[in-house]
């Protein structure tokens, strides 16, 4: 029987059963199974998880997923998790009188959830979980109207838009929420706390904002978990939040909220789980915490807390985990956390922590140790009481301090070490070939310290290696050729030592290699050959050595940049534009005039000169066919990746959030994963394909910007990263990205949404129309140059923009004019922000790398490893760019026989009194003259070489306002 005809079958029956009056227990029974069977005919069962379902079954009880009561065997809970089923729920299910439970978790159910056969389910049942599915659209108000006896409901994980309806503060019932990772919006329903029989509330994952209501809080006395991460709300947190007594997981990271934490909170003698991380709050950590006795992960990283470490927190005996990571805390870590033996991570990077290592880092068998980015001195000394991390510690960082002294030789005993980052320290000595011990280990960086000696052979003990970083010291000697026994290697960074010898042939033996540079030092030797083959190569950099010979012809160099070849004097190949030696055929040159005398043998001669002229030219043409069809080969391989790109995103571009692909998509993995913050979107493809060459606007130094369309004409501007090797996992890289895409702002370029592929990043942004600051100011004509007051607009604008990343605790790292856009209205929009979070760590070496092409906007204070990078370096190059807006000058230019510093040649033109010498010829005298010597002495201000003496952003907003009203003075800025 067809699937069809069953489903007309079961439908009729279904219909005489809904008209027919009789009620005997048979018959209901039958009620039962027919409601399943419609149910199971309007939904696709790929793997015949539902086999067991038969229409001659007298009742549905032994069926699979199926629980019935034990006395009326009618049909009480529906449990089908995980089955990938599919389509839509059907009115098979409103046949189910007695249904309390309705479990369809984990499939790929679709349809809008004001469905009303769903409403209806909903409100007859008790317990609902409909989460990671694909529902869509807004939740209907009266879905929560006369709710009944709804005790729990699960939406979470799917595709929700709209606000919470108010009318869920009506079902008094109501003893677990979980609506989160979707994409609702708008605040908090009205009389949220009336739901007194609250147990849990999850939230988290969607874009909801507002304050959190103070009123009424402490009324919800079963409440046991509170989770609102991964939202834009704001205020401060209630403060009677600690009434609620029998909170045991309170979770509101990642959102915009200040203040401190409330005094009540430390009534929370139940509590395991306290994450506040990712807001604002501020002012010192509060000694109390210490009496929170059952806290097991106490997470307050990412915000503005400042003060000592309390010593209180070594009474916390049952804490697991503690991140107290990018705050302002000082002093030394306090010797009481020896206390807490059941510690197996702490985190307390990017802080002004001072002193040594404390001994309980390694007396206590922790697995993650990070104390990066502070100020701690001394050696890095493993004595008898690390014997326990040996065998435990699995993450250790210790980068981006002031640690001297030599490389304990002990570094090997460490078993399951996976991460090990010393990098940016004053550490000296020789690379330890205990190293080659650290058989776990992933990453090993040790780059930018004084570290001499060469580079033992037993680091191809350490097999496992997928990073090796040693750049920045002082190392000599050759690379061993045993690093090719680290046969998952990917990252290979020994740039900026003094390494000798040429590059190991075993390197063509590492086929994971990604990225590898061994730049500036003194390798000499030619390139293997075979390194063609390493198929995952991206960037291979050999500039500044000694190198020989021909470059490798195919694969990756073909298009390898000069940048990455450079200054090798005896390197030859067409990128070089260096011919080899012996590479092509002496020219035949025919003498016109041979003698009489020698005529026979000149014919001779001639016939055989011509036989091998025609040679030569077979072999010239073979060449050129070969290198056609190569040409032609790679178009055809570039246009199928191109299409696949396209095609991956056009299928993937019809969902958004934060799920990955259903399983009712292609299930390659090749697909990747995109993410929309706009709401549901697709790709024009075919003419305008992404990533289309012919489309592109423009290159930095974190990767290549594409224009496209989407299918409703909207335009956008589309990222490819390009920073091999750094990006972070797709975990931190999504994480990181989601937290970009909240910001929001009219002078802030809007970040669209993302699609992560492990080989390929794209960043989807906001397409501006009119192009940037730098194209109106150097490459525009005179007739269209920007007017004062445009000008004065920008600056204020970027201002704005800059302003706001720095309240939502973000960096720029790149300000220059390239990345401030200009809209049709002709409104200023900040882009590039925030890239420098998508690295793992702030490696300022790779940073300065980055950000080459911004010469002239760069904060002196990046060239110092003691001096942390903070807002005040972004504010520097906001003076440039504002010297750059006043002049129409580039912050350096190179002249015949002189460099010119805009900033000294403004700064002296000041001094001598001829400010106005400065102005932009291009606006003609057009320009109040002392609007333009305010704006310029607010730009040389701005780039003090002193950090402490630049204002902050709110401070220069204030100070162009001023300057923009005429009626308020200028003498405060002369």
């Amino acid at each position: 029987m067809s699937t069809t005809s069953f489903q007309l079958i079961a439908l009729v029956l279904l219909l005489l059963l809904l008209s027919s009056p009789v009620n005997s227990v048979n018959v209901a029974l039958n009620d039962d199974v027919l409601g399943l069977m419609v149910f199971k005919a309007d939904i696709q069962d790929p793997y015949f998880n539902l086999s067991t379902w038969k229409e001659e079954d007298d009742n549905p009880c032994k069926w699979f997923g199926v629980t019935c009561d034990p006395y009326s065997n009618r049909v009480t809970e529906l449990h089908l998790n995980g089955l990938s089923l599919s389509g839509h729920i059907s009115k098979g299910l409103l046949r189910l009188q007695f249904l309390h439970t309705l479990s369809l978790s984990r499939n790929n159910f679709t349809g809008f959830i004001t469905n009303p056969i769903l409403t209806q389910i909903i409100k007859n049942s008790q317990v609902i979980d409909l989460s990671q599915n694909g529902f869509f659209g807004s939740i209907p108000e009266q879905l929560f109207i006369q709710c009944g006896s709804i005790r729990s409901i699960s939406l979470a994980n799917n595709k929700l838009t709209g606000h919470i309806p108010d009318s869920i503060s009506s079902c008094l019932t109501l003893q677990n929420v979980d609506l989160s990772s979707n994409q609702l919006s708008g605040g908090l329903p009205k009389n949220i706390w009336s739901l007194t029989s609250l147990r849990s509330i999850d939230l988290s994952n969607n874009f909801l904002e507002g304050e959190i209501p103070q009123e009424k809080i402490e009324t919800l006395f079963d409440i046991r978990v509170f989770n609102f991460s991964c939202n834009n709300f704001s205020g401060e947190l209630p403060e009677k939040i600690g009434e609620c007594l029998l909170l045991k997981s309170v979770d509101f990271s990642d959102n915009y909220l200040t203040g401190t934490i409330p005094l009540s909170v430390q009534k929370l003698s139940l509590c395991n789980v306290l994450n506040l991380r990712g807001n604002y709050f501020a002012g010192e950590l509060p000694e109390w915490i210490g009496s929170l006795k059952s806290l097991e992960f106490l997470d307050l990283s990412v915000n503005n807390f400042s003060g000592l470490f309390p010593g209180s927190f070594g009474d916390l005996e049952s804490l697991k985990s503690l991140n107290l990571s990018l705050n302002r805390l000082t002093g030394d870590l306090p010797e009481s956390l020896a206390n807490c033996r059941n510690l197996t991570v702490v985190d307390f990077s990017r802080n002004l922590f001072t002193g040594k290592i404390p001994i309980w880092a390694f007396s206590l068998r922790l697995k993650g140790v990070s104390l990066s980015g502070n100020r701690f001195i001394g050696d890095v000394g493993f004595g008898e009481e690390t014997a326990a991390a040996f065998e435990t510690l699995e993450i250790l960082d210790l980068s981006l301090n002031s640690f001297s002294g030599a490389i304990p030789l002990s570094i090997g005993n460490f078993s399951s070490l996976v991460f090990l980052n010393m990098s940016f320290n004053g550490l000296i000595g020789s690379v330890p070939p205990s190293l080659g011990g650290l058989k776990a280990a992933n990453v090993v960086d040790l780059s930018h310290n004084w570290l001499n000696g060469s580079i033992p052979v037993e680091i191809g003990g350490a097999a496992r290696l997928n990073q090796l970083r040693l750049d920045g010291n002082f190392l000599t000697g050759s690379i061993p050729a045993q690093i090719e026994n680290c046969s998952v290697l990917r990252t290979l960074i020994l740039a900026r030592n003094n390494i000798t010898g040429s590059i190991p042939v075993g390197i063509v033996n590492l086929p994971e290699l990604e990225s590898v540079d061994l730049s500036f030092n003194h390798l000499s030797g030619s390139l293997p050959k075979e390194l063609t083959n390493l198929s995952n190569l991206v960037t291979f950099n050999v500039s500044h050595n000694d190198l020989e010979g021909e470059l490798p012809l195919g694969g990756f160099f073909n298009t390898i940049p000069l940048s990455s070849v450079s200054d090798n004097p005896s390197l030859c190949g067409s990128i070089v534009n260096q011919s080899c030696p012996g590479a092509h055929p002496k020219p035949i040159v025919l003498n016109p005039n041979p003698s009489h005398s020698d005529q026979g043998s000149s014919s001779l001669n001639l016939s055989h000169k011509r036989i091998i002229l025609s040679i030569s030219a077979i072999i010239a043409i073979g060449a050129a066919v070969f290198i056609a069809l190569g040409v032609i080969v790679v178009t055809i391989l570039n246009l199928h990746v191109r299409n696949s790109v396209s095609r991956s995103a056009a299928v993937a571009l019809t969902f958004s959030g934060g799920d990955d692909f259903s399983h009712t998509r292609s299930p390659s993995s090749d697909y990747g994963k995109l993410v929309m913050f706009t709401g549901d979107a697709e790709f024009v493809s075919g003419t305008h394909a992404l990533l289309n060459k012919d489309c592109e606007l423009g290159r930095g130094g974190f990767g290549v910007v594409y224009w496209t369309a989407l299918r409703n004409g909207r335009s956008v501007a589309i990222k490819k990263l390009h920073v091999p090797g750094l990006i972070k996992s797709r975990e931190d890289f999504d994480r990181e990205v989601k937290k970009l895409g909240m910001i929001r702002h009219s002078n802030l370029v809007l970040l669209e949404g993302y699609y992560w592929t492990p080989s390929l990043q794209l960043l989807i942004n906001e397409y501006v129309s009119s192009g940037s600051l730098y194209k109106h100011l150097h490459e525009g004509n005179s007739e269209n140059t920007l007017s004062w007051r445009e000008r004065l607009d920008i600056v204020l604008g970027t201002a704005r923009g800059l302003a706001h990343l720095h309240r939502m605790n973000v960096i720029h790292y790149n300000m220059k004019s390239t990345n401030v856009l200009i809209d049709c209205s002709g409104e200023a929009k900040v882009g590039d922000f925030g890239l420098v979070t998508l690295l793992p760590s702030l490696d300022r070496h790779v940073l300065s790398s980055k950000i080459q092409s911004a010469l002239g906007y760069v904060a002196p204070e990046f060239a110092c490893q003691t001096v942390k990078i903070t807002e005040k370096c972004d504010v520097y190059g906001f003076g440039i760019l504002v010297l750059e807006v006043v002049t129409g000058k580039k912050p350096v230019e190179y002249m015949e026989d002189d460099v010119v510093v805009l900033c000294d040649m403004v700064r002296g033109a000041l001094d001598g009194g001829r400010a106005e010498e400065c102005v932009d010829r291009k606006l003609n005298g057009d320009f109040p003259i002392e609007e333009c010597i305010s704006v310029i002495k607010l730009g040389l201000v701005c780039a003090s070489q002193v950090p402490s003496n630049r204002p902050d952003m709110e401070e220069v907003i204030k100070i162009l306002e001023l300057i923009r009203c005429p009626l308020e003075g200028h003498e405060e800025l002369e």
